[in-house]
């Protein structure tokens, strides 16, 4: 229960929502000891009449009738109150758990995605908190209502006979005692069900978002295959996790209608010795009914319980991860700001500075070693290497979404590792080889660097990315929903419009990683002419899939095996016999081996 009580606390606003439902449940709890006493008084009220031992005025059976349909009445009403209270505070719990969860996965460092699924993320918070919070709305509208009618029952039951009290002290820690025992063994299965649910819906989510590369490749069967694998795993777990708890639920059950068989026994027999009066055996036979309610409902809070438990630790593994706490501030910032940051005016030249830089992903070797870089204000510098040789490492560690396992990285005088990621970012415009888009429309899409555009300002970024044309054929224009990633684009769209996403942020530093990677060469030539605009007074850093549009660039750097080969204007590297003036000569080359050559640089001619 320590995980639910963690969940409490991490909810603890919504404590007018739990004191109203305590309430409520004591209230409906009164009311519903309150019928029995009714109907035992109605009871021996009509045998007394029905025996002549005392004639008893029409009247007053009249108002049991009236007082138990007004205890019934304001039972049902307290009853929705309560559930209206427990669906509002279990929407506000998700909401609020939810939230916590998506800030958190905001604040954690890129090498948590490189190893997890998007798919297996979201199944976990769905999973996790729809179960966690079904089990607290639940517990909350039914818990104290049945330690109320436990306590008063026993009590009630002592005051008339206290082996029945006695019995019934008995029944409930012996039947909890045996249904915790029971939930330890089922706890385990839980766990490695929800494994393979949490696989099978990562995998899910893949398939679905590449859903054309799947059926372009004819691996449907494969991947249903594999997706009723983990669930088939599934019932075979359920099947034994059930067999085991069933099997239990008639232990647990067979003792306790042993115990209620021996509880009525009583009863009736004292009612024949004279003890009881026929309202008295009314009564405790409806007491000994509520008493089984709450015991044979401990069954379904347990289960409930042990599954939330079984979520709540999923969703806690992932609150527990240590932030990246740059990122925790940018989050908590309360600026919102998305205008890009002027630089600063330093001493000497240098914009950007890789000091001895070595770094490699989570468990894996160096990608990068050694490397040393200085990047003057206004230069256009070029990377070039082989495929997997560290250019988009090289530009992910700039934009502080990895620190380097060791030296440092400099922007515009300030160590990423200790900078303000929210200024830093605001100073880098960048364009992926992916271009990244979300649902939503054309505008909203070109807006993302800066929200607060106005819609010439999108329009004249368009323009300078050549997308202006195309946005106008669509019949909603800048409105025009593109689909989830922009499914509805061709490549070079989609790439344009990421292109004018940068254009619009005008940001100090521009990275282009392979930006033009998706383009036919007729709109290569009319970006890249924005692009040089763009560039213009700008530090540029530049990946690029073809040579001819690095040739203008002021240094070229070359990346080989991790480390940097030679660093030189275009002109000099061409003489120079290394990596460039190869991947020269291969473009010039039309024999296939060649060709092929160049495509592991990431070079087309």
């Amino acid at each position: 229960m320590k995980s639910i009580f963690r969940i409490m606390r991490a909810t603890h606003t919504l404590w007018p929502y739990y004191t109203g439902i305590i309430v409520c449940s004591i209230l409906m709890s009164v009311t519903s000891l309150a019928s029995p006493f009714i109907i035992k008084g109605a009871t021996d009220a009509v045998v007394n009449s029905v025996n002549g031992t005392e004639q008893t005025p029409m009247s007053v059976i009249v108002w049991f009738a009236v007082a138990y349909f007004a205890a019934q009445l304001f039972n049902t009403v307290i009853t929705n109150v309560g559930g209206f209270l427990g669906d509002v505070m279990s929407q506000k719990m998700r909401t609020i758990l939810s939230t916590r969860y998506f800030e958190k996965l905001l604040v954690l460092p890129q090498s948590y995605f490189d190893s997890e699924l998007t798919g297996t993320i979201i199944s976990r918070l769905n999973r996790s908190i729809t179960e966690v919070t079904n089990f607290v709305k639940m517990f909350s509208n039914t818990f104290f209502t049945m330690i109320i009618t436990t306590i008063a029952v026993i009590g009630i039951s002592g005051w008339y006979y206290w082996p029945l009290a006695l019995l019934l002290v008995i029944i409930f820690p012996t039947y909890l005692w045996l249904t915790s025992k029971t939930s330890e063994k089922w706890q385990v299965w839980e766990a490695e069900k929800n494994k393979n649910i949490d696989i099978a819906s990562g995998r899910f989510n893949e398939v679905i978002g590449q859903v054309r590369v799947v059926k372009s490749f004819g691996q449907e069967r494969r991947e249903l295959g594999l997706f009723k694998k983990h669930f088939n795993k599934t019932i075979g777990l359920t099947q034994a996790q059930s067999s085991f708890w069933h099997r239990m639920d008639v232990a647990r059950r067979g003792f306790l209608d042993l115990v209620f068989f021996g509880l009525y026994l009583m009863i009736f027999l004292r009612t024949l010795a004279g003890d009881f009066t026929i309202g008295d055996m009314v009564l405790l036979i409806q007491l000994m009914g509520m008493a089984v309610q709450p015991i044979s409902s401990l069954s379904w809070v347990v289960d409930t319980a042990q599954r939330a438990i079984a979520g709540s630790k999923d969703y806690f593994e992932v609150m527990e991860l240590a932030p990246d706490q740059r990122a925790l501030a940018l989050v908590a910032s309360t600026s919102g700001s998305q205008k890009s940051q002027p630089l600063k005016t330093l001493a000497g030249d240098d914009l950007i500075r890789f000091e001895n830089v070595a770094f490699g992903y989570e468990g894996e070797a160096n990608v990068l070693n050694d490397i040393n870089l200085s990047v003057k204000r206004g230069e256009k510098i070029a990377f070039v290497g082989e495929s997997g040789g560290g250019k988009s490492t090289l530009m992910a560690l700039l934009e502080g979404l990895y620190d380097p396992r060791d030296g440092k990285v400099v922007v515009d005088g300030d160590v990423i590792e200790s900078a303000d990621l929210e200024k830093l970012r605001s100073r880098i415009g960048m364009v992926f080889q992916d271009a990244s888009l979300f649902s939503g429309t054309i505008a909203e899409n070109i807006a993302y660097s800066r929200p607060e555009a106005t819609r010439e300002e999108i329009i004249r970024a368009a323009e300078k990315a050549n997308a202006h044309a195309f946005i106008e054929k669509f019949a909603d224009g800048y409105d025009s929903l593109i689909g989830e990633r922009g499914l509805k684009l061709s490549g070079g769209q989609k790439q344009r419009i990421a292109v004018a996403r940068a254009i619009l942020k005008d940001a100090p530093i521009l990275i282009l990683d392979e930006a033009t990677s998706a383009l036919d060469t007729k709109a290569e030539r009319a970006v890249q002419a924005g692009l040089d605009k763009l560039m213009v007074g700008r530090t540029s850093l530049i990946i690029a899939h073809r040579l001819s549009t690095i040739s203008a660039v002021d240094r070229i750097v070359t990346l080989k095996d991790g480390n940097i080969d030679e660093v030189g204007t275009p002109d000099e590297l061409a003489r120079s016999g290394g990596i460039y003036a190869e991947l020269l000569s291969l473009q010039d080359s039309g024999k296939k081996a060649d060709k092929k050559r160049l495509k592991n640089y990431d070079i087309v001619s």
